[in-house]
């Protein structure tokens, strides 16, 4: 499963308490831009409205051989989901301090897919005791290997 987009930048910045997948309405010149890599999900985060989900600051570039003159490459983009997962994401973001964005944007069986996380912010420190984690089990890695 190729991924066309991801956003790196989730992990260190939001702890993901739980994770979605969700299909997504596109148009075709979408679809062909995605595929050319040419999306980006930094900024982007997930609303739910009247019992549906979209996406939103997601930016997919205009597919270069468009021959489309209206380009919102920025536009709100419905997500499809079960009810009970629509439901299950509005009841967490509702909460203080926790926010769903994409994570990452892949092909399965031929369809364009969205991972998304439900996340809360790190704090500084929090940060920290993740740097200090992984250094340590590197450490412990490369101690085991020498032996």
């Amino acid at each position: 499963m190729p991924a066309y987009a991801k956003n790196k930048k989730a992990y260190h910045d939001y702890e993901i308490l739980e994770d979605y997948e969700a299909g997504i309405v596109l148009n075709g010149d979408e679809v062909k831009s995605i595929k050319a890599n040419q999306a980006n999900l930094q900024g982007g985060y997930v609303d739910v409205e009247k019992d549906e989900a979209y996406l939103n600051e997601v930016h997919i570039s205009r597919y270069k051989h468009s021959a489309r003159a209206i380009d919102e490459p920025t536009r709100k983009r419905k997500l499809i989901l079960h009810k009970k997962e629509i439901a299950n994401i509005e009841k967490e973001i509702t909460q203080k301090g926790i926010t769903a964005i994409p994570i990452k944007l892949y092909s399965k069986k031929g369809l364009i897919k969205l991972k998304i996380g439900i996340c809360r912010g790190k704090k500084l420190y929090d940060n920290r005791d993740a740097l200090k984690k992984r250094s340590q089990e590197m450490e412990i890695k490369r101690q085991i290997k020498r032996y």
